[in-house]
């Protein structure tokens, strides 16, 4: 993922009440280098403050959404999964006999994105890829 962004700095900035429990998944949310869903934030929350219970997170989670501080996916796992809002735009490759999830950016993809919108008759504001998949077993890895 990329740098690491401060939940508990978005939320001050954001005018938002700020709860010990809330600190804490804001903490949580900020050290995690995956996509967790409401359960893991839950158990990392809770190792933390046993008193936080998975209520608290869906809350939690559903109020850093709505203000813009994390993004919500779904990666076809059935588990809504969250991110900070990034700073910078980047796409998801989802490995799916794990549910590992790379992150990457891709500037000639960028473009032809761009490209296919303007043809269309469209100017892009905006695009969400996830690209799906299975690591190859043949050694190929990297060919295009």
């Amino acid at each position: 993922m990329p740098g690491t962004i401060d939940i508990e700095a978005l939320c001050h900035a954001k005018g938002l009440r700020i709860t010990e429990q809330r600190r804490v998944i804001a903490r949580v949310l900020s050290e995690a280098r995956d996509h967790p869903d409401v359960e893991e934030l839950h158990r990392r929350a809770s190792a933390v403050d046993k008193g936080i219970s998975i209520a608290t997170v869906y809350r939690t989670v559903r109020l850093f959404e709505e203000a813009g501080i994390l993004e919500r996916h779904d990666f076809r796992d059935g588990r809504s999964r969250y991110e900070p809002t990034p700073d910078e735009h980047h796409d998801h490759l989802i490995d799916i006999e794990t549910g590992n999830v790379i992150e990457f950016h891709d500037a000639d993809l960028e473009k032809l994105q761009n490209a296919i919108a303007e043809r269309l008759g469209f100017r892009l504001v905006d695009h969400r890829l996830e690209l799906y998949g299975v690591p190859q077993k043949d050694g190929a890895k990297g060919r295009a």
